[in-house]
């Protein structure tokens, strides 16, 4: 692959400027991109800026050039819209996903060759074997196929991932000692692009507030909720219930919403059997390698980004284009609205969005409550 045009997605930070770094060394003609896709930076919020200044000091160290792009609108009709609709809904969203897809290997892949790039690279900590399949990370911490488990199998044989074989601490120390300004620049960890502000606060621009009561699974009213959109499955804190008579000072995690009525289901205690279950059911699932697998699988799972494989059995369900995914254990706090990825060791398969979390056995746990699909 020497002596080729390679495009970086430029970020300002630390993983995709020693990315560039890796390229150049290795003898190719590298290329920044810097993607502005969000546009609405009020209230004092100026992360673009300050990362296209990060990435522009980088290029100009680095000798490269620095092409810059504006995908905002195309964030916000294809990534934005189905997040808010998601929180509408009911459900917990995950736009990282819908953003490698749509933008970093879609608007941006499309742009990067019509700058006549042969391939793309990122940041992302991933491998990939140069036929379109995605490996994990050597990095199992670091490791981020789970964000990447909606990209094309196309795309995917588009682009390279200079930190697929390094640990997150020798990055750091490969731009140090290269002298890159943003060796020690903090992860992000915000909303994709959107960045780090107060979360509840951001979504109540878009999302009104509508506040119910919160049940607990006898049905028993033993709090007051602000809006559903800002509640996750598993979540303590932020419920405000104050001690219920007979329920002792353990803590309340919330356990379902109920929609229909604006009910937010809390129960008492972080192991609460209402908060595992041991199947689900998924919407439309992506298969990297283009066609499904036969059924049923048997491979292992995870439902969020760090979380160690799960055994589980996936087969074709009632539904039209669906899964039904069965863990080999209960699970806790599966979420609609993310996401479960599959995987055959180091190789991930794809995923799909969870639409719906079917109760644990009544016979097995007797407190068990049905969340709401």
């Amino acid at each position: 692959m020497r002596n080729t045009r390679v495009i970086v997605g430029m970020s300002g930070g630390v993983d995709s400027s020693v990315a560039a770094l890796r390229l150049l060394e290795a003898g190719h003609e590298v290329h920044g991109l810097f993607m502005n896709n969000w546009a609405e930076d009020e209230e004092g919020y100026c992360q673009a800026a300050e990362d296209f200044q990060d990435a522009r000091e980088v290029c100009e160290l680095l000798g490269i050039p620095l092409h810059r792009v504006d995908f905002s609108r195309e964030y916000r009709e294809r990534v934005f819209a189905a997040f808010l609709e998601g929180y509408r809904a009911g459900v917990t969203p995950n736009p990282d996903v819908l953003c490698n897809r749509e933008i970093k290997f879609g608007s941006f892949l499309e742009h990067a060759l019509r700058l006549g790039a042969d391939t793309i690279a990122t940041g992302h900590y991933a491998r990939t074997d140069g036929s379109g399949r995605l490996l994990r990370a050597a990095d199992a911490d670091k490791d981020q196929t789970y964000f990447l488990h909606a990209v094309s199998r196309e795309a995917l044989a588009q682009t390279v991932f200079p930190l697929g074989e390094l640990p997150k601490p020798r990055v750091r120390a490969v731009a140090k000692a290269n002298g890159l300004p943003n060796h020690d620049r903090k992860d992000s960890t915000g909303i994709c692009f959107i960045g780090e502000r107060p979360f509840a606060a951001f979504l109540a621009r878009y999302l009104a507030d509508e506040p119910g009561d919160i049940e607990d699974p006898a049905g028993r009213c033993i709090g007051r909720h602000v809006g559903l959109s800002r509640y996750t499955l598993g979540q303590r804190q932020g419920l405000r219930i104050g001690g219920v008579a007979g329920r002792g000072d353990a803590p309340w995690y919330v356990a379902g919403k109920d929609a229909a009525r604006n009910v937010l289901l809390a129960v008492q205690g972080h192991d609460h059997p209402a908060l595992y279950a041991d199947t689900l059911v998924t919407g439309r699932p992506h298969w990297i390698s283009g066609t499904a697998p036969p059924f049923p699988l048997h491979c292992t799972a995870r439902t969020r980004h760090r979380q160690a494989d799960r055994p589980c059995a996936v087969a074709a369900a009632a539904e039209e284009d669906a899964l039904e995914v069965r863990f080999a254990t209960p699970q806790r706090a599966l979420t609609p609205g993310q996401f479960v990825v599959f995987y055959d060791g180091d190789v991930c398969l794809g995923g799909a969005a969870i639409r719906r979390v079917k109760a644990r056995d009544a016979a097995r746990s007797p407190e068990a409550v049905s969340l709401p699909g």
